[in-house]
């Protein structure tokens, strides 16, 4: 059986291209990086070639790029530095949209007496801007807003807000994880202090992320060892993952153009079809601020994981939209900061594309959805006595 791969979103293929770019680094030039010798100097080399083409992608210097071990990392550490170079300020800007790699360390540090501003969104999950001004004070720590949702691919306007917070001498920070690759990023036209991206949702490896830290912004290492990253980041290099990842930001600048092309117009064609072809059906996010591919789609009085298994008897891969598949009976976070009705949350599917989805993947998905949704809705007593009345209606 075929896969059809539309949870991109969550973890990418490594392109092959990167595979080969890191295959010597395991075996053959296994040197230390840091090492004096040429043997590690080699591999050094190769280390500031990919540092050149990660900045190349946000539109950064090579200088202003610190490898991480994932985006996790990278949001981890640029809050807390902030945290700790501002150590009279105890107030964070955030939304109620956020990763858990924000939004989870956030709660920690209100446990730790920390004063956490979470901003809310509206229906089609862009960010109430006047509120976002009216929650910057001079006891503001650091602003923390993504720059793209992962569940629903709307887009923030984090520019913006990033002046905006500048205005106010308040340190900004972003995490860009689903955003980069996908839609253009330009760091030297905007006044972001830290970025944070991570390798394996642009078809790198695993275990490799990225922080951009504006230069002359201060920075407090969260990770304090040697003297690898400039001092900022102790630990001896992954050096397969940062060679891959360098050989993966050249491709997303190559693809950036396809991306929004021909990934978009297969992600419009998908949602077109199944909104046309299935009653109770909608879009979730913003039509027009959205990564051009992220559909967010629910269908009414059925349970995402039951979706998503009669998906999988195909080989068709997605993600629930709510955190059912988890053990959870509440829907995701996103979707309830939208207000998104209950019976529509429980039933929602994140279906994420890349570069490498075809058209006949997504025809296979149009031709199969329908009758699963239909099977699965003729089994829900709610269905038969409510749904099918409104759609009569």
């Amino acid at each position: 059986m075929k896969t059809v791969y539309l949870d991109n979103n969550a973890t990418t293929q490594v392109a092959s291209e990167v595979v080969e770019a890191m295959l010597p680094y395991f075996h053959e030039l296994y040197g230390n990086p840091s090492s004096m010798h040429s043997f590690g100097g080699q591999v050094a080399k190769k280390i500031r070639e990919a540092r050149e083409q990660t900045a190349a992608l946000i539109g950064a210097a090579p200088d202003e790029i610190i490898f991480t071990s994932c985006g996790t990392e990278s949001d981890n550490a640029a809050i807390r530095s902030a945290l700790t170079t501002h150590p009279e300020r105890r107030h964070i800007v955030t939304s109620r949209v956020e990763h858990p790699a924000v939004r989870s360390l956030c709660a920690n540090l209100a446990g730790q007496g920390y004063r956490v501003t979470e901003l809310p969104v509206d229906k089609d999950g862009i960010l109430d801007m006047e509120q976002y001004v009216a929650s910057l004070t001079p006891d503001t720590a650091v602003v923390s807003l993504m720059w793209a949702n992962n569940e629903t691919g709307v887009i923030f306007p984090v520019e913006k807000a990033a002046a905006l917070a500048h205005e106010r001498g308040i340190p900004f920070h972003t995490d860009a994880v689903q955003a980069t690759g996908k839609i253009p990023i330009a760091m030297q036209k905007n006044t972001i202090d830290m970025l944070s991206f991570s390798g394996h949702k642009l078809h790198a490896p695993k275990g490799i992320g990225v922080l951009y830290v504006r230069k002359g912004t201060k920075f407090s290492p969260f990770l304090i060892g040697g003297h690898q990253e400039k001092g900022r980041r102790g630990g001896t290099e992954n050096t397969p993952g940062i060679i891959g990842l360098g050989k993966a930001c050249a491709l997303a600048a190559q693809n950036m153009a396809a991306e929004n092309t021909t990934v978009k117009g297969l992600r419009d064609r998908l949602e077109a079809a199944l909104l046309a072809r299935i009653p109770q059906s909608r879009v979730n996010g913003d039509p027009l601020q959205r990564l051009p591919n992220t559909a967010n789609i629910s269908f009414e009085f059925v349970e995402g994981e039951g979706i998503l298994l009669l998906m999988n008897e195909y080989g068709i891969c997605a993600s629930s939209g709510s955190a059912c598949t988890s053990g959870s009976l509440q829907p995701s976070h996103v979707l309830r900061a939208m207000g998104v009705p209950f019976t529509m949350a429980h039933g929602s599917i994140r279906f994420s594309l890349s570069i490498t989805t075809t058209q006949e993947e997504i025809d296979f998905v149009i031709e199969k959805l329908p009758a699963i949704i239909e099977r699965l809705r003729s089994m829900s007593p709610y269905w038969t006595s409510v749904g099918q009345a409104c759609v009569s209606a």
